[in-house]
């Protein structure tokens, strides 16, 4: 008996769980307090501010659509996403829109005081 059978894969762990939230929705506060904590600890400062921040000028207003894109979005790389926001490179057609439009348009400067 393989050890797979009696546990998922990695990756399809993932899958799993996303199928899993959307037959158990997670309560919205829950949820926004494991989004806020993602988008602050990136990896990097730079992309912390520029995550976190984005976070905490537009997340409490989003609907379940915009934070299912922000849950895919916060899966990328940092230096993929500083990229999309300075537009030192082309933003993929799935982040394209208004949530892209707003992190371009967000002043960081305030963020990092």
């Amino acid at each position: 008996m393989s050890i797979w059978t009696a546990y998922p894969k990695p990756a399809r762990a993932a899958s799993v769980q996303r199928a899993i939230s959307r037959w158990n929705p997670m309560d919205r506060d829950i949820r926004l307090k494991r989004l806020r904590f993602r988008a602050w600890h990136r990896g990097t400062k730079e992309a912390d501010l520029m995550v976190g921040g984005f976070f905490d000028a537009y997340g409490e207003g989003w609907t379940d659509a915009e934070m299912d894109w922000f849950e895919t979005f916060i899966e990328e790389q940092d230096v993929d996403i500083m990229g999309w926001a300075m537009n030192a490179q082309p933003v993929p057609v799935a982040f394209e829109g208004t949530m892209m439009n707003a992190l371009k348009k967000l002043d960081y400067i305030p963020v990092a005081r």
